[in-house]
Order: C-alpha cells, then structure tokens, then sequence
C-alpha cells in the first residue's frame, strides 16, 4: 500500500474464556504490596500508571473520516480510570498523527515505543504496514483496525475484525431481491480492485450475476454518467466500495433516472453525521454492522453511550462508528492488561490476550476468538438501513451470517 493511502478502502468495518495466562514474571509472590504500589519495569509501566500510545491518521486524505475515533479512546479509558484502573494503576496514552503516510507510521511508531517508552498501541490508521516488522520483532502489543494484510502474519496484532465477509454481503443483498449487481469502486488502486475482485467471486459462488464493476472519479465522471452505466447492464443491485459522497451522487442520480434498484450496500459510512450531511441522498442504502448496532440498544450500549458522555462530551454524537470502534480496540487493550497481570510485561500480554477464545466487549460484539480469527473475516453482520426520509438508520437484519443463517 503506497503512503498517503486513504480510508476510502476501508470496508469497513464489529466474556472472555482463557486458556492460560502468562506473564507475570518480574513480581515477587512474596510482595505483599498493594497492586497500585508496584513497580514491575516494563516498558510503560509504573508503581501506579501505564501509558499507552494511540496511533491515529489526524491528518491527510481520509482524516475526517477517523475524526471521532479519539473520542472512543477518552470514553473507554476515562471509564476503566473511574472505576479504579487496571489492577490499580490508572491507563494514560500519548496520540500520534501518522498522516495516514506509510513512512510516517513507521517514524511515530518507534518514536511512541522507543522515545515515550509506551506499553502498546491502539491503532486506527491504514499505513501501518511498513511498521509491523519491527513492532513484531520489539513484541509491541498492537490492537486496531485490520485493513491491511500484514495484519494476520503477526501474532502481536489484534483486532476483533477484518472486514465484512463478501459472503455475508453477497447474501444480504440476495436476500433483499438483488439479481444482477453493478460494483462501483472509488479509485483504481490494486488494493481497491482485489478487494472487488472477492465481492466478484462471492457473489458468482451463491448465483448472483455481477453485471460489471466501475471505478467512479467525481472528477472525471458524472453521477449521470454512473447511473447510464447501471441502466446499461440492466443492474438491480448496487455495491458501493467507494466514499458515501460518491455513491450519495450516484444514488441521486438514480432516483432522477427512475431506475429500478433493489437493493444497494456500501461497506463504510454508517454514522450518524451521515444522515446530517447527505442523509435523504442515501435513502434506502444498507450497511453491514461489525458490532451491536446503535439502534439495537441494550445495557452494553447504554454503558457505551454513559462513557461517551461523561469522559468524551466533544463527540456531540455518541453515535459515530469509529469512536466505537476505537472504544472496542481500547476494552480488547485494557482486558489484556486485565490477564496479563498485577506486573504485565508484552510477551505475558500477548500470550494471555491470544489465549482469549470467547471475547464478546461486554455485549458489544458477537464472541471472537483470538486464538482463531487471525486474518478471518467476520463471517455473521448486523445491517441497517437508512430510512426513506434519510433521516434515521433502522435495523433491518440482526444478525446475518456467510452461510445464510441468521436472524
């Protein structure tokens, strides 16, 4: 992936049983101290803090987009230090823009773990990739967002997701009547067109035609242009692996030319600032959802929308699904300080977290397997729809699974 990449890629983007924790090395069993008052060493960490890094692209192409995920870092920390911390000491981080540039993820990575001396990282950024090596080799826990392909060959790097399942959308959009569905992408870059290229044989493999795929440049193409293309190859179906300004022209276009569209998807957007911005555009587009969706409620929510509030009020809108995912990626962090310890160190963290096959962020997510969904897709999604007057989203499906089950 070359440097300055942008989140328009994203596809997007949703208990604890263990089987052996590790780690603990560097206490004494004899220290009688309370946990607050140890000391144990390791990078990070003091008698009575430990201090995280979080790596975020603040800046460049797609920053706007990541804008609410500092947010969900405040409201989950900002929880977990108002209900005492991590076995005593309060949890702290350092921010690092990396500019959504390859090479200057690599420079503030190291200058988190070697100048700041930080314990981890949370991650929500796509120019991680020339940085792992080295943070694999340093034994650097890394928890965040899993776009880039690297992410399964290194046994620091956590998340809970990585992607939506072409399957899984494949489904949604037959079960919804789609018979012949036109792709449109953003771009034209490999990774852009690979991750087509998986929708393409997904929906070939459960009968769906796949009427052509479109790279769309607002500024070369018309959304007029766009929606003679989708006349042309007789499509019902769209699915949008482009930003929601595109595909809120496309769809405008659309409904000027009165074409007949069953079912259409885009995997990123799903955010309450949407609706605000361009809302009755998208009237009638679905979303896959990687966590519980906001609308769906429920005391895991409430308790999401408490930490917001209180330790977050910046946000405005608790609703925001970066700020949710970073709220995630934090809880995964903070549960494996939780297993590895009153005297954590990064091998012991990474050993106890790996070892976690049933982690659910308290209600948050579908259970997941640390142990096994290294590289794996999220196989089972809500969706949601935005409603005809663009002005809410609306659960339409609970839970939708690769193999056509669900509710």
């Amino acid at each position: 992936m070359r440097a300055g990449v942008s989140v328009r890629r994203l596809a997007a983007i949703t208990a604890v049983a263990v089987a052996g924790v590790a780690g603990v090395a560097g206490c004494s069993a004899a220290d009688s101290r309370s946990e607050a008052s140890v000391d144990c060493h390791s990078p990070g960490v003091t008698a009575n803090q430990v201090n995280l890094g979080f790596v975020v692209s603040d800046s460049g192409i797609g920053a706007d987009a990541l804008a609410s995920a500092r947010f969900g870092v405040d409201a989950r920390i900002g929880l977990a230090n108002d209900e005492g911390g991590v076995h005593g000491r309060r949890v702290t981080y350092e921010l690092a823009d990396d500019g959504g540039s390859l090479s200057q993820g690599v420079s503030v990575t190291q200058a988190l773990v070697q100048s700041k001396s930080v314990f981890g990282l949370i991650t929500v950024t796509v120019a991680l990739n020339d940085a792992m090596d080295q943070l694999d080799e340093q034994q650097v826990p890394v928890i965040g967002l899993a776009v880039e392909s690297g992410w399964a060959e290194h046994p620091n790097m956590f998340s809970d997701s990585y992607g939506a399942s072409p399957q899984t959308v494949s489904r949604y959009i037959q079960a919804t009547g789609g018979t012949r569905v036109a792709i449109f992408t953003t771009g034209t870059g490999q990774a852009t067109l690979d991750n087509a290229d998986q929708y393409v044989n997904a929906m070939r493999s459960i009968g769906l035609t796949v009427a052509g795929s479109i790279p769309f440049n607002a500024a070369t193409e018309s959304a007029a242009w766009a929606a003679q293309q989708i006349a042309g190859m007789d499509a019902d179906a769209i699915l949008a692996l482009s930003t929601p300004d595109d595909l809120a022209a496309i769809m405008q276009a659309v409904q000027a030319a009165h074409l007949n569209i069953t079912a259409s998807v885009a995997l990123s957007g799903y955010d309450q600032r949407l609706l605000t911005a361009m809302g009755p555009r998208l009237a009638g587009v679905s979303f896959p959802v990687y966590f519980r969706p906001f609308e769906a409620g429920g005391p895991a929510m409430d308790r999401y929308r408490r930490a917001m509030n209180t330790f977050a009020p910046a946000a405005g809108q608790p609703e925001q699904q970066f700020a949710m995912f970073a709220y995630l990626y934090t809880d995964m962090f903070l549960r494996g300080l939780e297993l590895a310890g009153p005297c954590p160190t990064r091998e012991g963290f990474i050993d106890a977290l790996r070892a976690v096959t049933r982690y659910d962020a308290g209600g948050l997510i579908a259970p997941v397997s640390f142990r096994d969904n290294i590289g794996k897709p999220t196989t089972c999604n809500a969706f949601v729809q935005i409603n005809p007057a663009g002005t809410a989203f609306e659960v339409v499906r609970e839970s939708l699974c690769a193999d056509g089950s669900g509710t």
